[in-house]
């Protein structure tokens, strides 16, 4: 079986040494290796603020609180669950755009036509970590006053016109789950405009307790573990090296499928740069096309099912989204991780191109 994704990780050498450490100290949550996280990765990504948390999904759900967001939020219906999840936990209602069909990201057009009075932010994923029309994006949210979140879950290491896509909006928030370029296990960052902000996440991710027992926060638990930490600053600083890999493999795929008849890929503009935590495509016989490549033994699926076709979400299913309809019908991701090794792919690209 050639897997849809594994996690490249680091050597147990590597990290032995500080693991032994947190088992002696018994410091194994958010202590000094997820500050150094957050500090490594804020230089990293160019911005101030960092804030570990012990998932991407908490981070939304705490910078959607701390940003005081009420109303309508819209969001794209093509993104994972996390983000639609976050806003009903927080009590607020999705309102789901339509995306470009060849981007995979957010239509600005359909923000534009959602856009009520009660409408509080956006909230644009950066999908597959293809970075999303920010600058058309921002343009909206000034021009209505509204506050936005970029799901950038996929996006550690992506840049929109050659800055990192945390610069972006007034909250960003990453993943760092085992499919993702660079992971921790578990975990999450924030990278938040402002000190004061980045002060009130902190507070938020451990219970609005700033450990007086006097909660002056509706927070959550979403502290991050050591052991998180360290295996995420361990892929830190391979990062390069093992992203460097993974655009390789996203070469040969290219090549290998270019000009297979009924197969598209996701288009990035060249101002723009991915960092492919998926090599996703469009085919006209997707279905077909995913039962002859699991029964060779490779995993390949459908993805993303979007979010109004979900029960959960069917009473907010109001109004057509084509585009996102049409891509849902035709989309597929096939395997990619950093380590995968040439052979697999060809392997791969041979059974799509076999009649």
């Amino acid at each position: 079986m050639i897997p849809l994704s594994r996690p490249t990780l680091p050597k147990l050498a590597s990290i032995q040494s500080r693991l032994k450490e947190i088992f002696r100290t018994g410091q194994i949550t958010n202590g000094k290796y997820v500050h150094e996280l957050e500090e490594k990765s804020a230089s990293f990504l160019g911005v101030e603020n960092a804030v570990a948390v012990s998932s991407g999904t908490s981070g939304l759900m705490l910078a959607i609180r701390c940003l005081e967001l009420k109303g309508e939020v819209i969001i794209p219906s093509f993104t994972f669950t996390s983000g639609g999840h976050a806003l009903l936990w927080c009590g607020l209602t999705p309102v789901f755009a339509d995306i470009n069909p060849r981007t995979f990201n957010i239509d600005p057009d359909s923000i534009e036509s959602k856009i009520t009075e009660r409408t509080s932010a956006i909230i644009a994923t950066h999908v597959f970590s293809n970075p999303c029309d920010i600058e058309k994006i921002q343009e909206i949210a000034e021009k209505h006053n509204l506050k936005v979140i970029y799901d950038a879950a996929h996006a550690f290491g992506s840049k929109y016109k050659g800055k990192p896509v945390a610069h972006f909006g007034d909250i960003s928030v990453f993943s760092m789950t085992p499919t993702k370029v660079l992971t921790s296990g578990e975990g999450g960052l924030i990278a938040a405009r402002g000190k004061k902000l980045a002060e009130i996440l902190r507070l938020g991710r451990n219970n609005g307790d700033s450990f007086n027992r006097d909660e002056e926060f509706l927070g959550i638990t979403a502290r991050m573990g050591e052991f998180n930490a360290i295996l995420a600053l361990e892929g830190l600083k391979r990062f390069n090296k093992n992203l460097e890999k993974r655009l390789r493999a996203v070469e040969v795929y290219k090549k290998e499928l270019a000009g297979v008849p009924g197969l598209s890929f996701q288009e990035t503009p060249d101002s723009n740069f991915s960092v492919y935590k998926d090599f996703t495509v469009l085919s006209d016989d997707r279905d077909a096309l995913l039962q002859k490549l699991n029964s060779k033994g490779v995993e390949a699926k459908a993805y993303f099912y979007p979010l109004h076709k979900k029960i959960v979400y069917r009473e907010y299913a109001k109004g057509d989204l084509p585009n996102t309809d049409w891509v849902a019908s035709r989309i597929m991701s096939l395997p990619l991780y950093s380590h995968m090794l040439k052979t697999d792919i060809i392997k791969v690209c041979e059974i799509i191109k076999r009649k």
